[in-house]
């Protein structure tokens, strides 16, 4: 057990580390040893100075002394924290009734034409789950009944989830986790790992193209391509666009489908589009959604082409009790009101062009970031030993991590190096939290870059 929690401990970005438990407060040490005497295998800490929240608005989150924290990390309260539109529309509803889709609720079928609304035409079935682990999980198994495949290509350190099917296909969990031998692997798209004299395109359609051959030699005809439209856990690429057309082509041409696991660049995230597959031109066959969809109430969902879902809801039953329930769709059509009222892709769009301007001006002459890069509200700072190698710097990201949360400002780290600063904040995040990230960020950068 110790080298399993050893091993999981080791590949956190930015860990607690328990020997510096006496420099917390008294009572968080208190916390904290009656957690670890309680709490299952797999739970960890974040910063070697954990912190305890006890209240939150917009995108700051309060400690117990009263001290605020920018929070530039959480993408799961999509709106903000504790959002009021949110807060009365679910405390309504639980005052109400909370029934599950086995009775007919109106207000699931609004919620559902609502979201639908926001995709392609295209896309038009929705089933709704209650995790991100959940909705793909969902999806795998609707692909491989409509393909009469077992084949799956994903990118080199993705995640998708946490189930035993989908840990299958998400390597970013580790050698603890093994892959399933129908899984194969494919480069994210950073256009430095395309050949000399290949476009990015070219470099990506020939990967899959190769990964598809080789799953065929073993024996397994392709159900799904699944990929995370930011490429979170790879280390967060966002742009070029264009490459999946070519992509989508050789899996469709082999049988397959196209996920677009869209649970961390869904909802305006990337700010040019509701979902990541749109800035590409494609439309996938199967999207899956997840933690924004409730702002923190847990509702995810599965939108589907209705040629591939239809032979699967005809022979297949599938129920999820708490799916679809009155209060999670509550807290789902809360928060499209709030999009709409506050104009929430137009902010994101605004504020995360500010964002990474800001952060490009204060990295433009360090050795140790190799780039600045992604949309909206989703940004990456790659910090390196230096520029001529690209050598991921975990020492270095995960020293930049924990001085900022010193300063009170939330960020973490993602790639398989554990070196690329994630920068992901709440969609609330103002004009004013842009720039007290910018300000602390830069104090940082004159000790650590």
């Amino acid at each position: 057990m110790a080298s399993t929690l050893s091993r999981a401990i080791g590949s956190f970005p930015n860990r607690f580390d328990p020997g510096g438990m006496s420099a917390l407060p008294e009572h968080l040490q208190e916390t904290i040893r009656r957690r670890d005497e309680v709490l299952g295998p797999g739970y960890l800490l974040m910063y070697r100075e954990p912190v305890e929240f006890v209240s939150g608005y917009g995108a700051h989150l309060i400690d117990h002394e009263g001290n605020d924290y920018l929070d530039a990390y959480n993408n799961v309260p999509c709106v903000g924290h504790a959002h009021p539109r949110v807060v009365e529309a679910v405390s309504w509803q639980m005052a109400a009734v909370n029934t599950n889709t086995r009775y007919v609720q109106e207000a699931l079928v609004d919620y559902a034409e609502r979201l639908l609304a926001t995709f392609p035409q295209e896309l038009s079935k929705l089933s709704l789950a209650c995790s991100g682990s959940e909705a793909n999980d969902l999806a795998m198994r609707v692909a491989r009944y409509h393909t009469g495949g077992e084949g799956i290509i994903v990118t080199r350190w993705a995640y998708h989830g946490i189930t035993r099917e989908v840990s299958s296909f998400s390597p970013t969990l580790g050698t603890g986790s093994p892959l399933g031998p129908n899984v194969r692997l494919i480069d994210p798209p950073d256009p430095r790992l395309a050949a000399p004299g290949s476009t990015l395109a070219e470099h990506m359609r020939s990967q899959v193209r190769g990964a598809i051959d080789d799953l065929e030699r073993h024996g397994f005809r392709l159900a799904a391509l699944v990929t995370d439209c930011a490429y979170s856990s790879d280390g967060i690429f966002t742009d070029p666009v264009g490459y999946m057309k070519g992509v989508v082509e050789e899996v469709h041409a082999a049988g397959g489908v196209y996920i677009a696991d869209e649970v961390q660049s869904g909802f305006a995230r990337l700010g040019d589009s509701m979902w990541g597959f749109s800035r590409h031109g494609v439309v996938p066959d199967i999207v899956t959604m997840g933690k924004p969809m409730g702002n923190g109430v847990p509702l995810s969902g599965v939108v589907f082409r209705p040629e591939v879902s239809e032979e699967f809801g005809r022979n297949v039953r599938y129920f999820n009790t708490f799916a679809g329930s009155s209060i999670p769709v509550a807290a789902g059509a809360a928060v499209l009101d709030v999009f709409e009222e506050e104009n929430v892709q137009q902010r994101v769009l605004e504020n995360g062009n500010a964002l990474r301007a800001g952060l490009e001006e204060i990295t433009r002459e360090s050795s140790y970031v190799a780039e600045v890069r992604g949309s909206g509200l989703y940004v990456a700072v790659e910090i390196v030993k230096d520029n001529d190698t690209l050598e991921p710097d975990r020492a270095r990201a995960e020293e930049f991590i924990n001085d900022m949360r010193n300063r009170r400002v939330l960020i973490s780290g993602t790639a398989k190096g554990a070196n690329v600063l994630k920068i992901r904040p709440p969609l609330a995040f103002s004009t004013a939290d842009v720039a007290r990230f910018l300000e602390t960020f830069a104090e940082v950068a004159k000790v650590r870059l």
